[in-house]
Formats: C-alpha cells, sequence, structure tokens
C-alpha cells in the first residue's frame, strides 16, 4: 500500500511503502509522478519511506516493471531520498550512485535512517526547482 506523506506545491513527491508494494500501488506511484510533471516540473524529487515494508509481499514481477519504468522515466527523476532502517539499503544506494553516475548529473540518491526523517525532507525540498 502506497501512503502520499506530504503533499508539496513542489517538485517533490513524498510516499510510504507500507506492507506491500503491488501493482496497483506501482501505477497509483505513476499517477502521481505525473501529475508533478503536468504542473509544469521537469524532474521531481523523490522521498520514499520504506520502514515497514515486507519484502516478501512484493512481487518480483512489479518490482521489476517499476524499475523498468524508472529507466525510461529516469531524466525527470530529480533528488531521491530513502528512508529505511535497513543495512542492505544503506549499502546499495552509494553501489547505485556509482552505478547512475554519468547519467545523474545534478542528481543525487541519499539513504536516510528513519530517525532521519526531517533531515530527509529537507534534503528534497533543498534541492527543490520551484
Amino acid at each position: 500500500m502506497i501512503e502520499q506523506l506530504k503533499i508539496s506545491e513542489k517538485n517533490v513527491l513524498a510516499i510510504e511503502v507500507i506492507d506491500a508494494f503491488t501493482e496497483t500501488d506501482e501505477r497509483y506511484c505513476q499517477k502521481l509522478f505525473e501529475q508533478k510533471r503536468e504542473q509544469g516540473f521537469e524532474q521531481v524529487n523523490v522521498l520514499v519511506k520504506l520502514d515497514e515494508i515486507k519484502i516478501s509481499k512484493t512481487s518480483i514481477k512489479v518490482f521489476f516493471e517499476d524499475m523498468v519504468w524508472v529507466l525510461r522515466n529516469y531524466k525527470h527523476l530529480g533528488h531521491l531520498a530513502i528512508v529505511a532502517h535497513s543495512n542492505i539499503l544503506k549499502v546499495l544506494v552509494p553501489i547505485d550512485n556509482l552505478f547512475f553516475a554519468r547519467a545523474s548529473k545534478e542528481r543525487e540518491e541519499r539513504y536516510f535512517d528513519i530517525s532521519q526523517i526531517e533531515e530527509t525532507f529537507n534534503f528534497v525540498n533543498e534541492t527543490s526547482k520551484n
């Protein structure tokens, strides 16, 4: 299930994935992202909180479909903040930054612990384009 954490007038999309990530959730996220684009934002900064997600309840098919969508829309993705309490994600985010370094000029992906949620909102809002 997807829940929007805060609604912003800026180019910021802040969501939380609760329990699992389904095909319906994937479509909803894409719709929210496209709404930001329709408001005239070239790039959208995204905050994704994964604190309550249960990976075992998330479809591999949906995960890969979402990754394909992200790759197709990568030029419209601004800064990405991953909020979780996960040592695996804490390690993967810097690796992801290295992998996409050439395509990510002026973009940054950062991992934040759950305890840093306010810092996370500051990160996506400070880098937002009005």
